[in-house]
């Protein structure tokens, strides 16, 4: 199985909507409301607000496909478009998802080490991101990666509120 990453362009919008919504429900739909769950992919993957992440400066998507066909994706955001810490230093990977289908072939591997490589290209001193606490599979994933834990926030998911497990890795300690 051969998987292609490739950054997103402008007209694969729908395409993004159309993994975004499906991995996330994937993912989070059976510990959720309905109601919290429509809210938030009817927001978080309306066409405005994507074509408008798309074109700030500070934002990459890169799609993971396997035979033309998208099975996942990676949201990286550097500067002002961090979600919480704002350090120049820093890239945060807002967003790992990869379609059920393909969980453990190494899909997720892959859109982090295109991250990782991101990050060593943008010369950052670490990478950070969030991860919700019951999401055992995915902190145990970044953990295995050399992730730490250093704080905690609050993730709103329609009117639910969520912990998620803020985690970082350090590149400039990590260079020999």
């Amino acid at each position: 199985m051969e998987i292609s990453i490739t950054k997103i362009k402008e007209n694969e919008i729908a395409v993004l909507q159309e993994i975004g919504k499906k991995t996330f429900s994937e993912t989070f739909a059976e510990n959720n409301t309905e109601e919290s769950m429509a809210q938030y992919l009817e927001t978080s993957f309306a066409t405005e607000k994507l074509s408008a992440e798309l074109n700030d400066k500070n934002s990459e998507f890169y799609l993971a496909r396997v035979d033309h066909n998208v099975i996942g994706y990676v949201k990286l955001n550097t500067g002002s478009s961090q979600t919480e810490i704002k350090d120049h230093n820093a890239l945060e990977i807002e967003r790992i998802y990869v379609s059920k289908d393909f969980h453990g072939k190494k899909v997720g591997q892959a859109l982090y080490d295109k991250a990782m490589a991101i990050a060593t290209e943008k010369n950052v001193d670490y990478v950070w991101l969030g991860v919700w606490e019951n999401n055992v599979r995915a902190i145990r994933f970044y953990k295995k990666n050399g992730f730490e834990e250093f704080d905690k926030h609050i993730f709103r998911l329609g009117n639910e509120e969520q912990t998620d497990i803020m985690m970082k890795l350090n590149l400039k300690n990590n260079k020999k």
